[in-house]
């Protein structure tokens, strides 16, 4: 039974399973941003209620000022991001930072409550600083993957951090489509008790991470030479170090083309689901909510089996798989997508849980793929890049995707997701994991070296 059980738990085996814990419980609280605000309510609210939905002009108006806000808001972060994370290094205020950031966000979603109808000054106002912080949060969890993981796990520790977050989507789910069928909540208008609920949840997860996380030691070099300073030199060393992995950069130039497409399914897809499956006023919320419960367990179930799949066929392989997954599923939508027609839900809930699948096991194999072909003392740096990209992904995707739903609709904009899928997996045929793994194991051996005594 002992035996069942330990192969059964994610943790068994981790030197530090308390630890890894906490980090994860970041991962799920934060997904009340993630689920309830960036995906579901907060995207619904802001495009039907707060904008309006009255005539198909004012509804592509909602399309363009949502991607506007989304695209504007990741931009800035990704200017930042290389300042932040060098007071962060320098001052030895990581956990600070994550933590910090948290409950500036929480305290904006919080807030999201008081924004009525036709208040879109107020909604651009709360949620271009509530989603840069809560970007900002999610750079420096990344950043404490290798510092509560060893190097051999890191692939299978990115594994169990984001299933955690996908059973917090899933639980986060259930209180909405319960509030939504039992609480008089069905209506968009209605919101706004579970906006405030989102900052809430995200307050409670905190807890663990806060008491739990270690807090890494300051970067003396950094604490010396100034924030401003350190963070053009780090970015201008770490883009210098990447160029000499070329596995890397190539993997990166790939990883942001089917980033973008990741990106916007994550902004758009309720509005999306909405537009095409769920056009009934009366009923579309909670069969809405209803239809992302199948696609998020087999997100998580995705996330689940990545560490397993991956470590037996290979990351890049893995990867391949999912964008498979991917281009197969976004396809099938868009060709049951016919316009005016509303398509077999059945049918639709099958297929779109394909593309759920995908997004659980694309992303949580790809940041594995960035620790293998990291060298131990570059994770950090690494790690920060390959965040800098993906945010960057969600500047140029979510902007397209937004600009193409408004002028040709659903379905244009879903074809445009599969060409993203298709090039990104044809620019990852370049990539070869044998040698990027080996260019890490060089430059660790040549650290190495270098740091013998003589």
């Amino acid at each position: 039974m002992k035996a069942l059980f330990a192969k059964a738990n994610p943790f068994s085996g981790l030197p530090n399973p308390g630890t890894i814990w906490a980090w994860g419980m970041y991962d799920l609280a934060n997904q009340s941003f993630t689920l309830l605000v960036n995906t579901i309510l907060f995207a619904v609210y802001f495009k039907e209620v707060v904008v309006g939905d009255q005539t198909d002009v004012v509804r592509a108006h909602g399309d363009r000022l949502w991607a506007g806000i989304v695209a504007g808001s990741m931009l800035i972060v990704v200017v930042i991001s290389p300042f932040v994370g060098a007071l962060a290094d320098g001052r030895g205020w990581r956990k600070r930072m994550l933590i910090g950031t948290g409950l500036g966000c929480v305290a904006l979603t919080c807030a999201f409550g008081f924004i009525g109808a036709g208040q879109v000054a107020l909604a651009v106002a709360l949620y271009i600083p509530a989603n840069i912080l809560y970007q900002l949060g999610e750079n420096f969890m990344a950043s404490f993957l290798p510092v509560v993981s060893p190097k051999r796990d890191i692939g299978r520790v990115s594994a169990i951090g984001w299933t955690m977050g996908y059973v917090g989507a899933l639980l986060l789910l259930l209180v909405a489509i319960a509030a939504m069928r039992f609480g008089g909540m069905a209506a968009t208008a209605s919101w706004r008790p579970l906006l405030v609920f989102a900052g809430v949840w995200f307050l409670a997860g905190m807890i663990a991470p806060a008491i739990m996380l270690p807090e890494p030691a300051p970067d003396a070099a950094a604490a010396r030479a100034g924030v401003v300073a350190v963070a053009v030199a780090r970015v201008r060393e770490t883009i210098a170090h990447a160029r000499r992995h070329r596995q890397l950069v190539r993997f990166f130039l790939a990883f942001f083309v089917y980033g973008m497409a990741v990106q916007a399914v994550i902004f758009f897809a309720a509005i999306v689901l909405k537009d095409l499956a769920f056009t009934d006023p009366a009923k579309g919320n909670i069969r809405m909510a209803l239809f992302m419960v199948p696609l998020t367990v087999a997100a998580g179930l995705a996330a689940f089996l990545t560490a397993h799949v991956q470590d037996r066929v290979g990351t890049r392989k893995t990867i391949f798989l999912y964008l498979g997954v991917w281009i197969v599923g976004t396809t099938l939508i868009a060709l049951l997508a016919r316009d005016g027609a509303t398509p077999p839900t059945g049918a639709f809930v099958a297929v779109a849980s394909l593309a759920g699948f995908g997004l659980g096991g694309v992303g949580t194999a790809s940041r594995a793929m960035v620790g293998r072909f990291t060298p131990a003392h570059r994770t950090a740096e690494f790690f920060g890049l390959w965040g800098m990209v993906y945010k960057l992904a969600a500047v140029v995707g979510v902007g397209a995707f937004g600009l193409i739903k408004a002028e040709f609709g659903s379905r244009g904009a879903i074809w445009l997701l599969t060409s993203f899928f298709v090039v990104g997996a044809g620019l990852l045929l370049r990539v070869n994991e044998t040698a990027g793994v080996l260019a890490a194991r060089r430059a660790e051996r040549k650290r190495a070296a270098y740091s013998r005594p003589q």
